[in-house]
């Protein structure tokens, strides 16, 4: 299984740093709409290349967004980073990876600590990898994590393609090995 590049997402202070985004998206060959509500009917948009971009104040335009970012698609939010709806926002997109705070395009600060595999899991993928190395076994892992055995299946397997290695037993090694050096 090859690693599908992130879509982006972006949680900006103004319109005129969602401007700036949106036209380096653009450039880039991402198709561009305003509204966080997916045009299409299909679950998995991510090839199209499609990026949402919009204002993020209350919680439904919250629950769109990262419905749509959940969805592949790429986000650029305008909200208030500080706020409560903000802090939610990146929360939520957090866990779907990388999420850059302003038009530079720096990653936030939980993101941005460390170049290795580690700091590209999300925080299934950690939990997961975590109760593995602690002797769980998959399904024992998931069940405590309230997720389906598939999806566990799938996170596990995405981390063994980011960390390079065939098997759930070396990504857990890998995962403790990295680790330990972070800390």
């Amino acid at each position: 299984m090859t690693r599908q590049p992130d879509a982006p997402r972006h949680v900006v202070a103004s319109t005129t740093d969602a401007d700036t985004v949106v036209r380096r998206l653009t450039r880039d060959g991402w198709t561009v709409r305003e509204g966080f509500a997916l045009p299409s009917a299909t679950w998995d948009v991510s090839t199209d290349r499609l990026v949402l971009h919009g204002r993020v104040t209350d919680r439904d335009a919250l629950h769109l967004a990262v419905l749509a970012a959940a969805r592949g698609a790429g986000i650029v939010a305008v909200c208030d980073a500080d706020s409560p709806t903000g802090r939610a926002l990146v929360d939520d997109l957090s866990r779907l990876g990388a999420v850059h705070l302003g038009p530079g395009g720096a990653p936030a600060p939980a993101t941005a600590d460390s170049t290795d595999a580690v700091a590209e899991l999300v925080p299934e993928q950690r939990a997961l990898l975590d109760r593995l190395a602690a002797g769980d076994t998959i399904a024992a892992a998931a069940a405590a994590e309230f997720l389906s055995l598939r999806t566990a299946n799938r996170r596990i397997a995405e981390a063994r393609a980011l960390f390079g290695v065939r098997t759930t037993r070396e990504a857990v090694l890998a995962y403790l090995r990295q680790r330990r050096t972070i800390e």
